[in-house]
């Protein structure tokens, strides 16, 4: 399936996710590979399969193999991280805080992807699975590196949209096409 195919399948009421999804498919505030990364760990992040093959088919070319991996990888490795640190970061006790995770979390040192770049992916899969911590924390990281709060916040509304175009596209597939609202 295209981008241009996925819009098209998009319900009436989700019109704004088609063109958002073209706007930022257009964009130019992140390199190329910075866009086609979070394209593909966002949509993998929002668990649906048809969105995520649109993504990888269409953005994936773009990356080299190392790179597609670690947009993979960011996806994964996020959602083990964004668990854990969500439910630190929300417990009550705070001694969790100063316990060790121990969690293998090596991909992170070297993620077969330019640092920033795994960083901005991570940061877009924190978003969608709501980690308060790990949005700071690879927020910061990404500004030390020097990038600008507009191409922080483009990476969040891809994850945005991609996320909420999942939605859509679920509830499409679940309900046949069709579903009427209960009142």
């Amino acid at each position: 399936m295209t981008l241009e195919t996925l819009g098209a399948s998009l319900p009436a009421y989700a019109r704004d996710l088609k063109l958002n999804l073209s706007s930022l498919a257009n964009d130019t505030t992140l390199s190329p590979v910075q866009k086609a990364g979070t394209f593909i760990a966002t949509a993998l992040a929002a668990r649906n399969e048809s969105v995520a093959r649109t993504m990888i088919d269409t953005f994936g070319p773009q990356l080299s193999p190392e790179e597609l991996e670690a947009a993979h990888a960011a996806a994964a490795i996020m959602g083990m991280n964004n668990i854990y640190y969500r439910f630190v970061h929300l417990a009550a006790a705070s001694d969790y805080k100063t316990i060790p995770a121990k969690l293998r979390m090596n991909v992170i040192g070297k993620p077969g992807a330019a640092k920033v770049d795994f960083e901005l992916w991570s940061l877009a899969v924190s978003a969608i699975n709501g980690c308060g911590m790990c949005v700071d924390s690879h927020e910061k990281v990404l500004r030390d590196h020097g990038m600008t709060a507009e191409q922080i916040q483009t990476a969040v509304r891809i994850a945005s949209v991609v996320h909420a175009i999942a939605v859509a596209q679920e509830w499409q597939t679940q309900a046949g096409g069709e579903r009427e609202l209960a009142a």
